[in-house]
């Protein structure tokens, strides 16, 4: 019978359970549903830039373009919404549920001024497009630089 040594290396050790505890932390404090409560949820968000315009993508998935309030102060884009719980069946037993609901807040600051007069959403497939065009002060801050 061969017996393998292998060295042991505390420090790698004590990263793994240092690693396990801060998983149990974060796990504890994570707000669930539990027995109908809601829990916080935040959509998926992509912002992204063009030569005219900023764009931002939310996936907002289930839920009705009613309940979604869309707002621009100071700079700051806001997505509000809710995402609300479906009515249970009679008889229908859950084993468990993994689907989030409940209310959402995301704000973006952006990188510069847009003409909120001309700013358009669409909601389509679930995601929400949101198209802020830029003022022509926010288009002429590109700066070209020379190679040698």
């Amino acid at each position: 019978m061969a017996w393998e040594i292998t060295p042991w290396r505390p420090f790698k050790e004590l990263e793994r359970i240092r690693k396990e505890m801060d998983e149990l932390w974060e796990s504890f404090f994570e707000r669930r549903p539990f027995r109908g409560e809601l829990s916080e949820w935040l959509p998926s968000v992509d912002f992204s830039e063009t030569k005219t315009s900023y764009v931002v993508k939310a996936e907002l998935p289930g839920i009705d373009p009613k309940n979604v309030d869309i707002s621009l102060s100071e700079n700051v884009l806001t997505i509000k919404g809710e995402k609300k719980q479906e009515k249970e069946e009679e008889g229908e037993n859950y084993h468990f549920v993994e689907r989030s609901y409940g209310s959402f807040v995301r704000s973006i600051r952006l990188p510069g001024e847009v003409q909120s007069d001309k700013i358009s959403a669409t909601y389509k497939n679930g995601v929400l497009k949101v198209v802020l065009p830029k003022t022509e002060e926010a288009k002429k801050k590109e700066i070209k630089i020379k190679v040698e």
